[in-house]
């Protein structure tokens, strides 16, 4: 099996409620995004002959994927007072409402369905949420 890996990085600030200590508190991360897809063969022929896919494409796909998170406030949707998130866009910040609770493993699982989405034999997507603290989501 052929296994071609891409990477991205994006940083964000996020909470977690209902959680005691503290990552309770806002607070930011550099996020690195790890992406591994497979293919049992190689393209044969053509400008790709001898390629699972274009590093390229691959790179510009999950720059685009990830960047769309890249500073902002990122909270589980029903998490923050109603006048607290109007207070923070009114004021012109950019916040993204997710329907997952915002940590690695969430969005290991979150990028991996975005890269199958774009038709990539996806294997393994790995989150950093510090240079030695990571979760992943594969398949089996």
């Amino acid at each position: 099996m052929y296994i071609l890996k891409g990477e991205h990085s994006f940083d964000s600030a996020h909470f977690l409620a209902n959680y005691q200590g503290k990552c309770s508190n806002i607070h930011g991360h550099r996020w690195k995004v790890e992406v591994e897809v497979y293919s049992e063969s190689l393209i044969e022929g053509g400008q790709l002959d001898g390629m699972v896919v274009d590093f390229g494409d691959l790179k510009k796909d999950i720059k685009d994927v990830v960047d769309y998170f890249d500073h902002a406030l990122i909270i589980q949707s029903g998490t923050m007072r109603k006048e607290t998130l109007d207070s923070i866009v009114s004021d012109g910040f950019k916040v993204i409402n997710v329907d997952f609770r915002p940590t690695a493993e969430n969005f290991s699982k979150h990028f991996f369905d975005c890269m199958k989405e774009r038709s990539y034999n996806v294997k393994k997507v790995t989150v950093y949420e510090t240079p030695t603290n990571s979760a992943s989501y594969e398949v089996k």
